[in-house]
């Protein structure tokens, strides 16, 4: 078993943690811990500073289980916690690798949607999400990919880094092709609920999908590295339970609580997401109106990243390291094999610093449009 590099999080490690203008995170506006604390009550506070730093429970505790079930309107048995969404794809890939079985899977994508199963000698089927077709997720191509030996296909919506949204009705199309041949649906919803546009509902209301979810994009709380699974098949959740006792044993408390604390105060937590990701949104129409001549884009339709291009089609990757030796940063598109595009992320800074990101962003490109008409 190899895993292949992951280019996403070695670009973003070099540069993210000292950048003056960070323009390349995906996830949304950060939160400290004692602003977390204080949107809970004086028993929760007290609890995070008394609890004792042992083992959780291996399904997650029990109060931050409950306060995901009341969000994603299911029974508390139907959530399994795990550390992050990462941990909940390897759990569903590692459970998918049988022999002569396939998954389905979105590209461009999120990069461990293929480095894992790819590390498992699984085979990767990719439905396309083209800028040609407004970067839409075509239901029936997902649908003539599927053959007996599929195992999985994986919807990502919002989804990254395109900002691609999938409707109630085409999922609905998808859930009922997917049971009826008794293959996995899997919704990754961890940018849900942000929406630039038409809002879509959780496929935690659907009998055969399942569900991943976490507190780092949509809940921009990526510290506490901690993402659930809602599945209402009970034999799969056995089998979630047994992988992750085996793989992590279970999460830390502190994070479980702060994760709690932000579950029960959810409408305060996704309204600064949404919020600073609409404004920052506007700004960046603005902004790539006055590129429309060097950069192609089509406009996210929800989540936290834009995923624009360079119309002369070359590689993105000199600009985006020019842009980082001047503070800015961004992520090109070789992280994604998509060369010419480059990664946008509209939440993970406050407004003010994200117009003066764009403004510095401006010059930039304004000084190298004119570079390359010189070259």
């Amino acid at each position: 078993m190899q895993l292949k590099p992951f280019l996403l999080d070695m670009w973003l490690d070099k540069y993210e943690h000292s950048i003056e203008f960070n323009l390349g995170g995906s996830e949304g506006p950060s939160w400290r811990v004692n602003e977390i604390l204080n949107l809970g009550t004086d028993e929760e506070r007290q609890r995070f500073l008394n609890h004792k730093v042992v083992y959780s429970r291996p399904a997650g505790a029990e109060g931050l289980r409950a306060a995901i079930a009341e969000m994603q309107g299911v029974a508390t048995e139907s959530v399994q916690v795990v550390t992050g969404a990462s941990e909940a794809l390897l759990v569903l890939m590692w459970l998918a690798a049988e022999p002569g079985a396939n998954v389905i899977l979105p590209r461009p994508g999120y990069p461990p949607f293929s480095a894992l199963p790819e590390s498992l000698g699984i085979e990767i089927r990719y439905y396309s999400i083209r800028r040609e077709d407004k970067f839409c997720i075509d239901v029936d191509e997902i649908k003539r990919l599927a053959d007996a030996h599929t195992k999985l296909v994986l919807v990502n919506s919002p989804h990254t880094p395109t900002g691609a949204t999938i409707s109630d009705a085409e999922f609905e199309s998808l859930h009922e092709f997917t049971s009826a041949r008794g293959i996995q649906l899997v919704s990754d919803e961890v940018y849900h609920p942000i929406y630039h546009g038409r809002p879509t509902q959780s496929a935690a209301r659907l009998p055969h999908a399942t569900v991943i979810h976490d507190f780092s994009k949509a809940f921009p709380l990526s510290g506490v590295r901690t993402g659930w699974i809602i599945e209402h098949d009970q034999k799969r959740r056995e089998q979630y339970w047994n992988a992750r006792t085996i793989f992590s044993i279970s999460n830390n408390t502190a994070g479980e609580i702060l994760a709690e604390i932000a579950m029960r105060n959810r409408n305060i937590v996704l309204s600064k997401t949404q919020e600073v990701a609409s404004t920052n949104l506007q700004r960046l129409d603005d902004f790539m109106a006055e590129h429309s001549d060097t950069l192609g884009w089509v406009r996210p339709r929800g989540g936290t990243t834009a995923f624009p291009w360079l119309l002369s089609g070359e590689d993105a990757r000199p600009l985006c390291q020019a842009a980082a030796e001047r503070g800015i940063l961004l992520v090109p598109g070789h992280c994604y094999d998509m060369p010419s595009h480059f990664r946008l992320g509209i939440a993970a800074a406050a407004p003010d610093a994200f117009a003066r990101a764009l403004g510095q962003l401006r010059e930039f490109v304004k000084n190298w449009s004119a570079k390359m008409a010189q070259a």
